[in-house]
């Protein structure tokens, strides 16, 4: 049975769009048209994904976001008006998955939901729960690394890149390998952003990013993930 998905948006003909087109493709749909219920809904119903509008009453989109990402793993698509960089990196910083831009194409729609519960489903299922490298632990149960037993902050993007790379210890992933593999799609012109988020990622689990010993640059290539002997 295909999963319960969730649609948040203020704008009625915007939300039985959506809802016409993944019920034809046989989902079954949940609505909300305010953050707040947004919030109650996903907490009662557990969908299996939520459409969020990033303009929304009572509680905008961002922090709906915010919320529901600490809280559970439910995959998050954003639908926005707002075409920059910013607002878009804003809303997948804080744990969403994908996004779409408004006008948007409702078949688009429909294949952005099965391409990330897909991924998702594929996620759950792959490789070991816990993996090892020196001093650091990767745990992709809980989702967080530890070094030397202490829990490392890692926003979801840059737990995602760890766990790209660190399940497949040294190969060597291109910049659009990155961005399809830990993010989800490809961002069009922001694959320079992976090297933002690499550079954040050193920081926080190298004992020196200036001379990192787990993700290393292979110029003109890519990255990956030392394999530790």
């Amino acid at each position: 049975m295909k999963p319960t998905i969730l649609v948040v948006d203020d704008d009625k003909k915007t939300v039985d769009l959506i809802r016409l087109y993944l019920e034809k493709d046989g989902y079954r749909v949940l609505t909300a048209y305010d953050g707040r219920q947004a919030l109650d809904i996903s907490r009662r119903r557990e969908p299996g994904l939520i459409i969020l509008d990033l303009m929304l009453p009572r509680v905008d989109g961002l922090d709906v976001c915010r919320i529901l990402r600490s809280e559970s793993k439910v995959p998050i698509i954003m639908l926005t008006a707002k075409t920059t960089e910013e607002d878009k990196l804003a809303g997948l910083d804080l744990g969403a998955d994908d996004y779409v831009t408004k006008p948007f194409s409702p078949r688009e729609m429909v294949a952005r939901v099965r391409a990330v519960l897909r991924r998702v489903h594929t996620e759950d299922d792959d490789g070991p729960g816990e993996l090892v490298f020196g001093d650091m632990v990767g745990d992709f149960v809980r989702h967080e690394a530890r070094i030397d037993g202490e829990s490392i902050h890692l926003t979801p993007k840059e737990f995602r890149l760890l766990e790209t790379m660190a399940k497949q210890p040294g190969r060597v992933f291109s910049r659009l390998e990155l961005l399809e593999h830990a993010f989800g799609f490809d961002y069009g012109g922001f694959e320079r952003t992976v090297d933002v988020h690499v550079m954040n990622l050193r920081k926080k689990i190298e004992p020196d990013p200036a001379a990192p010993t787990y993700i290393q640059t292979v110029y003109g290539l890519g990255y990956k993930f030392e394999e530790l002997v």
